[in-house]
């Protein structure tokens, strides 16, 4: 069973000593987790249920919502998420939905990501979200019962 003590001693244990988990690291208090200035690291979050997989947005395609601004790979991407963005940006603001479950935030990976019940979830590397998989109904209730909570610690 993972605790919060396993996924620290896992998070510790990896190069976290990159800009990307820097800039994270300062950016806890926003709703939306960004990097380098954009959402999710810039990656089209409308992609990943349309191509299966991370897609760099432009910025010629970008929208503000909330505490971010959200890149697409097209305007048609731009448009669909406009039309319904708690639908399509990540759940936890783009955070490890992971480390939510566990009431705290951490940077996630664009590559460490699912798609459940329609909706999309970022988890801080491929390890995490292996450990996630195993149950996404019961971490995503915690996650739920504990969030925007993780922010403001």
């Amino acid at each position: 069973m993972w605790t919060r003590r396993n996924f620290l001693i896992t998070a510790a244990a990896l190069p976290l000593a990159t800009p990307l988990a820097t800039q994270a690291a300062s950016n806890t208090k926003s709703s939306i987790l960004t990097y380098g200035g954009a959402a999710i690291g810039g990656y089209d979050p409308v992609a990943y249920f349309l191509t299966s997989g991370p897609q760099l947005g432009e910025e010629a395609h970008s929208v503000k919502w909330k505490d971010g601004t959200f890149l697409f790979s097209s305007a048609a991407n731009k448009k669909t998420f406009e039309a319904d963005p708690e639908k399509f940006a990540p759940r936890y603001g783009g955070y490890c939905s992971f480390a939510a479950s566990l009431n705290y935030v951490s940077p996630t990976s664009s590559n460490a990501w699912s798609v459940y019940e329609d909706r999309l979830y970022l988890n801080f590397n491929l390890h995490v979200r292996s450990v996630w998989e195993q149950d996404k109904p019961g971490y995503i209730a915690k996650a739920d019962v504990n969030w925007p909570g993780p922010l403001q610690a």
